[in-house]
């Protein structure tokens, strides 16, 4: 069973667009923070390091993955706020203590929801152009 549910987990990333990909990673980000939460609420060493680690991981992704030449300000701020996120978690498993995992869990969850909507804009006002260049002009009369 775990054969095939390691399969059906590669073959949805290997098809993800770059858009799910990101809020796939976002979603584990939080899943393993959580995780590190748990572990320490009932003294899970190796579970608490094992979360930390790879929630550590993912933002240090992102943080690797911003174009600062593209991005300008935008990028710069997010590499702060993940810079301060790896701090909050390395903080969190040196002190044992779980409110820097809930500052990071916060914060992870506010950005997956931020770029969720700019996913979801982006793609609403791509399909509303791509019907306008087929010549179905209701998305124009809805704005009439």
């Amino acid at each position: 069973m775990n054969a095939y549910l390691n399969q059906y987990k590669s073959n949805q990333f290997d098809t993800a667009s770059r858009e799910q990909i990101l809020i796939m990673l976002y979603d584990g980000a939080i899943r393993f923070t959580r995780q590190a939460i748990n572990a320490l609420e009932t003294g899970d060493q190796s579970g608490k390091i094992l979360g930390i680690q790879k929630a550590m991981a993912i933002v240090a992704e992102f943080r690797n993955t911003l174009d600062h030449k593209i991005g300008g300000e935008i990028a710069a701020n997010l590499d702060s706020l993940y810079e301060y996120m790896i701090q909050c978690l390395a903080q969190a498993n040196l002190k044992n203590d779980p409110q820097p995992l809930q500052v990071v869990d916060g914060l992870l969850s506010d950005l997956r929801a931020t770029w969720k909507e700019a996913i979801d804009i982006a793609r609403k006002e791509y399909h509303q152009k791509a019907s306008v260049a087929n010549g179905d002009y209701a998305p124009l009369k809805a704005h009439l």
